[in-house]
């Protein structure tokens, strides 16, 4: 069985998950959020190294007061209780996305996860949050467009590797395997530059209720695919 180095994961089907069970939709965020826990420690111990998920995209701003509102009080108590959970398990997490129009004092909080974890050598997970892929990388060509300006970078000496040192990914290696779960066959904005030749899997089963048996039959329909690079084939 060939695990896959980098798993990337659309948590999808949280607030339909609670409606399915009479709950209101902040409900599933809660459980969705627990879950995300388990699935970490899964990830590890079945050999993943690296694990991105999909927690708030740049278009979530268009979703009720209420429910933006609750996921921002949701994402204050994660970060939190991230940081103790990376600390006890070696974990170095890693935010990508443009955190600016987040609240100071979460901006600040996911500073502290970041730098708490910097030096840890274990699961590598990488949080994506006010993320959309068009905006990363808008933002990273005014990046490369400013070095140019100033004298640092030549255009003819961007490459495909050179331009995505200025992605949020920056060192992190693409995914090999992305995960939707709930049913969406979509990539909703997500990771697009780096998901050129990723295998995407897609189940019906919703973020809260996936489990480490779901992860396992992910990874074996991976496994069950001829990876082609390019028309050469991934031996």
């Amino acid at each position: 069985m060939v695990i896959p180095q980098h798993v990337a994961i659309i948590l999808d089907g949280n607030g339909r998950w609670a409606k399915s069970r009479g709950m209101p939709r902040n409900y599933g965020h809660v459980r969705g959020a627990k879950n995300l826990e388990v699935i970490c420690e899964d990830a590890w111990n079945m050999g993943i190294k690296y694990l991105t998920v999909y927690l708030f995209s740049t278009e979530n701003w268009k979703r009720s007061k209420d429910e933006v509102d609750a996921l921002m009080k949701l994402f204050r108590s994660y970060t939190k209780t991230c940081i103790k959970t990376a600390r006890d398990n070696n974990m170095k997490v890693r935010v990508l996305g443009d955190p600016s129009a987040l609240a100071p004092d979460l901006q600040e909080s996911l500073k502290s996860l970041v730098e708490s974890s910097r030096d840890n050598t274990g699961l590598n997970f990488q949080i994506a949050i006010n993320y959309g892929s068009r905006d990363e990388i808008v933002r990273a060509v005014r990046r490369a467009a400013q070095d140019c300006l100033d004298g640092r970078l030549w255009p003819e000496e961007i490459t495909e590797e050179r331009f995505s040192g200025y992605l949020d990914t920056a060192e992190v290696p693409d995914p090999d395997l992305l995960i939707r779960t709930s049913g969406e066959q979509r990539l909703s904005n997500y990771l697009m530059w780096q998901l050129a030749y990723t295998e995407f899997y897609f189940t019906e089963v919703p973020w809260p209720a996936f489990t480490k048996d779901d992860l396992w039959k992910a990874i074996e329909k991976y496994n069950g695919r001829e990876r082609r690079y390019g028309g050469v084939r991934e031996e």
